[in-house]
C-alpha cells in the first residue's frame, strides 16, 4: 500500500526516537477515552465522525485483533437503555454501564485451577481473529461497548497509509488475569505456584502465536508492536519480582524476539509502578515502556538520569494536571519533562489516556506546547 510522504516522516520520526536519535521533533500522539471524544467534538463544533489523529496530525496509532481464548458472539445476560451485561470469548461475564468509562467484571467462568488446566484456546492463527468482523472483548467491552467489530485488516489497511501502525498483544498476566480474574492469579500464586506457572506457560505459548500469527495476517503492514501488560499498582508490583521473572519475563522476551525478528519496535504497556523491574525490561529488549503514570510516582525526567538511554519513553503528562492545573504549571510540566527528550528515546503522551475532565482547549494547549519546544536540536526555557 503506498504511504503518503507525511506518514513516511512520521516513521522516521518514531523510529529514530525508539533508536535514541534526535528526528526532527519529538513525536506526539495519545489514547482518548470516548468521553473526551465527545467533548472534544462538541466543543470544537465537529462532525459526529470526526478523526482526532487525523484532525491533529498525530505520530502513531495502535490496533487490536481479536485475543479471545474462544472466537465467538458475545452472550447477552441482560440489557437495558443504560447497561448491558455480557458473556464474552474469555469466558467472563462483563457489566458496561453505558454512562461510566470502564466495565465491571462480575465473574469468570474459570475459577478454579482445574479450570484453568482443561480450558482448550482456539488456534492463535485462526483466520477469523484478523480477517473477520465478530464481537471482541478488548475492542468490544472497555471505554465504549461495540459489537461485531470490523476486521482488523481492514483497521490496518485504512491507517496505514497516513500513520504508522502498531498491532498488539498481551502477555501471559494480561491474558491470565481476562481469564480467572486477578484475586484468583493472586491466591494460586501464594497457593499453588508451581502449578500455575505451568498454566502460565502455556497461556504464554498462547501469547507468542497471537503475535506471529498477527504479524503474518498484516502482510509487512505493521510498523510496531504493542504488548499490553499490568503488573503493578500505584505503590509498586501486583506480586513478587521474583514470581514474575521466573515466569511472566520469558514470555515477554519471547513477545520482543517475535517482534523484533519481524522488524518490528516493541511498546510496552504497563499501568502502576512496575519500577522494580525495568532493568528486566531492558534485559528483554522492550524498546520504550508506557505509560509511565505520574500519580504512581513516575516521573520521565528522573527515570531518565537513572536508566540513561537504555530505555525509551513513552507517556508521563500528568493528566490530572492537565486537567485542573494552571496553564503556567502545565506549561513548566510540559517543558520540564521535554528534558528527558534530549538524544531521543521520548515520545510524548498522556501518563495513560485523555480523560473527559480535560477541554479540547488544554488538550491544544499541551499539544501545541510540544511541537513548539520539542523540535531539534531542542532549546527549552529554563
Amino acid at each position: 500500500m503506498t504511504r503518503t510522504e507525511n506518514c513516511l516522516k512520521k516513521l522516521d520520526r518514531m523510529n529514530k526516537t525508539l533508536r535514541h536519535e534526535e528526528a526532527d521533533r519529538v513525536p506526539v500522539s495519545d489514547f482518548f477515552w470516548g468521553g473526551f471524544l465527545r467533548r472534544w467534538k462538541e466543543e470544537l463544533g465537529l462532525p459526529a465522525d470526526a478523526d482526532i489523529y487525523r484532525y491533529y496530525d498525530l505520530d502513531w496509532q495502535v490496533t487490536l485483533p481479536n485475543m479471545d481464548p474462544h472466537i465467538r458472539p458475545f452472550e447477552t445476560l441482560s440489557e437495558s437503555a443504560e447497561e448491558v451485561t455480557v458473556r464474552t470469548g474469555f469466558g467472563a461475564v462483563l457489566r458496561k454501564k453505558f454512562d461510566q468509562a470502564m466495565p465491571a467484571f462480575v465473574r469468570f467462568d474459570t475459577d478454579t485451577l482445574d479450570k484453568l488446566e482443561a480450558l482448550e484456546f482456539d488456534p492463535p492463527s485462526d483466520p477469523r481473529r484478523y480477517f473477520s468482523a465478530g464481537d471482541n472483548q478488548i475492542a468490544g467491552v472497555g471505554d465504549g461497548f461495540e459489537r461485531n467489530s470490523p476486521p482488523w485488516i481492514e483497521t490496518v489497511k485504512k491507517i496505514h497509509p497516513d500513520f504508522p501502525v502498531y498491532g498488539s498483544v498481551c502477555e501471559a498476566h494480561e491474558m491470565l488475569w481476562r481469564i480467572v480474574g486477578s484475586e484468583n492469579v493472586m491466591y494460586w500464586i501464594g497457593e499453588e505456584p508451581e502449578r500455575l506457572g505451568a498454566q502460565i506457560q502455556r497461556i504464554g505459548d498462547f501469547c507468542v502465536g497471537l503475535a506471529q500469527a498477527q504479524i503474518e495476517a498484516a502482510g509487512g503492514l505493521l510498523d510496531g508492536m504493542v504488548v499490553w501488560g499490568d503488573v503493578a499498582y500505584r505503590k509498586c508490583m501486583l506480586f513478587s519480582p521474583v514470581y514474575w521473572r521466573r515466569w511472566f519475563k520469558p514470555v515477554v522476551k519471547r513477545l520482543v524476539d517475535v517482534s523484533h525478528a519481524a522488524g518490528l519496535p516493541v511498546i510496552y504497556h504497563g499501568c502502576g509502578n512496575a519500577r522494580k523491574i525495568f532493568e528486566d525490561f531492558i534485559e528483554c529488549g522492550i524498546d520504550a515502556y508506557n505509560p509511565l503514570e505520574a500519580k504512581a510516582g513516575l516521573d520521565v525526567a528522573d527515570l531518565r538520569k537513572a536508566l540513561g538511554h537504555r530505555l525509551a519513553f513513552c507517556g508521563n503528562m500528568d493528566v490530572l494536571l492537565w486537567a485542573e492545573g494552571s496553564l503556567d504549571r502545565i506549561r513548566a510540566e510540559v517543558l520540564r519533562k521535554l528534558e528527558a527528550a534530549r538524544g531521543g528515546g521520548f515520545i510524548f503522551q498522556s501518563d495513560h489516556s485523555v480523560p473527559s475532565n480535560i477541554s479540547a482547549e488544554r488538550y491544544e494547549f499541551v499539544l501545541n506546547l510540544v511541537r513548539e519546544y520539542g523540535r531539534y536540536p531542542l532549546q527549552l526555557p529554563a
